[in-house]
């Protein structure tokens, strides 16, 4: 392959059949739904090789595009149930939490960096985070990173 990418969006139903199976196979192996790459393969009904000369270049279009990964950082009052309503705030943005580091209390105060997929690609689940400061225990948020 060339330097050069260049990324194009196609209905599936006109995709060579390998394709999809690829992403199945990525998927099965991502899932632990099959212990190897060889089983995983003969289940789906493709080759290791086809598997193997398109799996870095096959994905499922949500994948690549409509997912967003966003890392806070959080001063938490050391009292219980704030991390648990951040957490549950999160849940109902339907954020996927992916890492939760949390430091031990000092002063009263915990600091916690999150890390968390949005799925849906909208800047209005962005600017909900920013709700999480009115949260009570909330002392400060800062927004690290966003993909």
């Amino acid at each position: 392959m060339n330097d050069n990418k260049q990324l194009i969006v196609v209905d599936v139903s006109v995709l060579p059949d390998v394709f999809p199976k690829v992403i199945e196979v990525k998927k099965l192996m991502a899932q632990k739904g099959e212990k190897s790459l060889a089983s995983a393969c003969k289940r789906i009904g493709i080759s290791r090789s086809a598997y193997y000369k398109y799996k870095g270049c096959v994905f499922p279009y949500e994948e690549l595009f409509t997912r967003r990964i966003v890392n806070l950082y959080l001063l938490l009052n050391d009292s219980p149930g704030v991390l648990s309503s951040v957490l549950a705030f999160l849940h109902d943005l339907n954020a996927n939490i992916l890492t939760v580091n949390q430091g031990i209390p000092i002063d009263g105060a915990a600091a916690v960096n999150i890390s968390l997929r949005l799925t849906g690609g909208s800047d209005d689940e962005l600017n909900a985070l920013n709700s999480i400061k009115n949260l009570d225990g909330v002392l400060e948020v800062k927004l690290l990173s966003a993909e």
